[in-house]
């Protein structure tokens, strides 16, 4: 009886604690990276360094800030075109521009669905034969790394909690197959440690 009252107990706050562990990390970088800069600010006006909390509340401030600002310039030409000179400029930066591409790819290819990249999800054996996962298809065509060997496929595949730590895997076509989930569903899936069955109903 105990048993059974600490697994409800468990898995009623796991998405709970989950999505608060989720916000708490991207809510620390985004501390972390303008931090410096306001304890810049205010040791040159003169003005005492403000303590974290008061850091991190005006970092979010700024943070909120400067992605409205973002949002609002890449919705006019101007800001449109000053994007594209700064891809231009990080793309042209040694070291740089090989991790700034690649997160530019990653990201429209989420975003918009870029040649059904992230739009397809299949069932893959991983990490080792007789296991298997979940993994979304991000590219159909892997010829490039066996120009003239087997048909491979990348497929993504997510972790849990944080699904954007996942792994990326080329896999023979013939050993993937496509199951009727959508998406969003698989993701789930990922990110509650696969506690939540794809496509059923919620209670």
């Amino acid at each position: 009886m105990i048993r059974r009252y600490l697994l409800a107990g468990f898995f009623s706050l796991l998405p709970l604690v989950v999505t608060i562990w989720l916000l708490k990390a991207i809510f620390a970088t985004l501390v972390d990276l303008s931090r410096g800069p306001l304890t810049w600010i205010s040791q040159r006006l003169g003005l005492p360094v403000p303590p974290y909390w008061e850091l991190a509340f005006l970092s979010a401030v700024v943070t909120l800030l400067l992605l409205l600002l973002v949002g609002v310039l890449v919705s006019n030409i101007l800001g449109r075109q000053l994007l594209a000179w700064m891809d231009e400029l990080m793309l042209h930066v040694p070291v740089v521009k090989s991790i700034y591409g690649a997160t530019k790819q990653l990201m429209g290819a989420i975003q918009n669905g870029q040649g059904g990249s992230f739009k397809e999800v299949v069932l893959v054996e991983w990490p080792h034969p007789g296991s298997h996962t979940l993994g979304f298809v991000a590219r159909r065509d892997c010829s490039w790394a066996v120009p003239e060997g087997q048909h491979l496929v990348a497929v993504y595949i997510p972790t849990a909690p944080n699904p954007t730590s996942g792994y990326v895997v080329m896999v023979p076509a013939e050993r993937i197959r496509p199951v009727d989930v959508t998406p969003e569903q698989a993701l789930t899936w990922a990110v509650s440690g696969g506690v939540v069955t794809p496509g059923a109903p919620r209670a």
